[in-house]
């Protein structure tokens, strides 16, 4: 199998234990399937949102994909996962089936954390994905906890946490950090830098702008790498998590990407303006990856065809098993307040 390395991506992992990807045609195309999955299925609920068929809040991932792609490539089926409110990638790339994650967006009991949580809160045990977390810098103290419990049980599993450069300036920021590097907790941070902590601008936020170099205060190995080219991501990620896997304690990602939509939809988006925004859409990652792999030769018409049909036909049912799906019922408002095991005893 021969590695095909994108313009612009590093160069080998400085760690020689970690696995470089092997990008080979498929690995490839399923990067590129991925991102455009993400994609699709946001701009569903962007349109299902205006139907007010998912109500509340609304915050897409849109232009941020090859973090949560790449990123989840190095992790295994036992690692744990910590992520925002800017969740929905996180959760389709973690492996969450897609028609439990849009029944929770319509508040559905079929949906991954039964209706209760709705788009900020996605939840599924079975994948280990722990959030969905609505209080911004609300998931560090839970990724360092969860891996806390993974070093104490002697278990190999590392924990994932994803947050916005918008986190940094939280306390909480500072002592997981801290924490996980005094105590070398298996933590990956991945800080999904997208220069705007909702409507101010990081430049107006942080007096050192390479929020990697907070990190690296804590004495824990931290890198910035192009969050916008998936394959850079990957990378870095496994370089990190072999590094977490060997017992060398936390890493930190700093993941320099962009989001194309407004902090949310309630957003009027007053504080940057058009040419920016598409100044930024043009180097997207899914634009980019695509036309890389097309100028290369390694997708054809009929490669995409063929995904973009596939990813229409998932969404799809994702909204008949949505639209087909219940309210919880009152009589149960109650359950999960306490572990069943707890009240039954």
């Amino acid at each position: 199998m021969t590695d095909i390395a994108p313009p612009g991506s590093p160069a080998p992992a400085e760690d020689p234990r970690a696995p470089r990807p092997h990008l080979s045609r498929g690995h490839l195309l399923e990067l590129l399937h991925q991102m455009l999955r993400i994609r699709r299925f946001e701009d569903r609920c962007a349109e299902l949102y205006s139907y007010e068929k998912i109500r509340g809040f609304l915050h897409l991932y849109d232009g941020e994909e090859a973090v949560a792609v790449g990123a989840m490539r190095a992790l295994a089926p036992e690692d744990a996962v910590v992520a925002t409110y800017r969740e929905h990638g996180h959760a389709l790339a973690r492996g969450v089936p897609m028609p439990a994650v849009m029944a929770e967006m319509y508040g559905k009991r079929e949906g991954c954390s039964r209706g209760r949580g709705g788009s900020m809160h996605l939840f599924d045990r079975a994948h280990r994905f722990y959030g969905g977390n609505a209080i911004v810098g609300g998931g560090l103290p839970l990724a360092a906890g969860l891996a806390l419990a993974h070093k104490m049980r002697g278990e190999p599993a590392l924990v994932a946490c994803f947050f916005g450069e918008g986190a940094s300036a939280e306390g909480t920021f500072h002592e997981s950090l801290n924490l996980a590097a005094l105590w070398k907790l298996p933590v990956l941070f991945v800080c999904e830098n997208n220069r705007y902590a909702m409507g101010t601008a990081l430049r107006y936020e942080e007096s050192e702008p390479q929020i990697a170099r907070k990190a690296a205060s804590y004495n824990l190995t931290a890198v910035t790498v192009d969050g916008m080219d998936v394959v850079a991501v990957e990378a870095a990620a496994r370089d990190a998590a072999t590094a977490i896997r060997h017992g060398d304690g936390p890493r930190f990602i700093e993941a320099e990407t962009y989001r194309f939509r407004a902090h949310s939809m309630f957003d009027a988006q007053l504080y940057r303006d058009k040419e920016e925004v598409e100044s930024w859409r043009a180097k997207g990652p899914i634009r980019r990856f695509r036309t890389w792999l097309e100028e290369s030769g390694l997708l054809h018409p009929q490669d995409l065809a063929g995904i973009e049909a596939a990813i229409e036909a998932e969404i799809e049912e994702a909204v008949r098993f949505a639209e087909a799906g219940g309210w919880e019922p009152v009589g149960e408002l109650e359950r999960f307040v306490y572990s069943e095991g707890a009240a039954a005893s």
